[in-house]
């Protein structure tokens, strides 16, 4: 599905993945979302929420966190409040990274295809919007996956944007607004 809905207020980012086999280093998935001002929808976001954080201002909160995808159903779940951000925020991508595992063999990052199980499932109340895998972009070590526009009118909107990248977490978070 892509370029569905619009008039958005609260939406919700889910992801799951299998935990890694005993006796490796755990699989470790993390959401992030950036947002953008309509001055530089496409440069540096004016907000950055991952692991461990939440928005300034409350409308971007990861509520369930996992570092080793153990669990049933959806291991990290992000909630994003549209309908409350700033009249500035014009733009918001969800994407998604791998950690690094402690111990990875020769310290490289694990891709998309190294990690069984992995999906996502991007909601409006009881209403999917979207729901897939990330097969399309297997040899990628962080993807965006959403984006989220708000046009003239104030409404937001939502397309899917599976985009992969090799960049570490870091490099990622700066370049991810020139994938979408």
């Amino acid at each position: 599905m892509t370029g569905v809905r619009k008039g958005l207020a609260k939406v919700e980012f889910a992801l799951r993945w299998d935990p890694s086999p005993a006796g490796t280093p755990a699989n470790d998935l993390d959401i992030v979302a950036a947002v953008y001002g309509a001055a530089d929808l496409h440069g540096a976001p004016v907000q950055f929420v991952h692991f461990g954080s939440r928005s300034p201002d409350g409308t971007i909160a990861l509520n369930r966190d996992s570092h080793t995808g153990q669990g049933f159903g959806f291991d990290e779940v992000m909630t994003i409040e549209l309908h409350r951000m700033a009249p500035q925020a014009d733009r918001v991508l969800v994407g998604v990274v791998i950690q690094k595992a402690d111990g990875g063999p020769a310290g490289r990052t694990k891709t998309f295809a190294d990690i069984a199980g992995t999906g996502f499932r991007i909601r409006e109340g009881h209403t999917d919007l979207a729901q897939g895998d990330f097969a399309a972009v297997a040899a990628a070590t962080a993807a965006t996956v959403a984006e989220f526009t708000r046009d003239a009118s104030g409404a937001w909107s939502f397309d899917l944007r599976l985009r992969g990248s090799d960049a570490d977490p870091e490099e990622f978070a700066r370049t991810m607004g020139a994938l979408g």
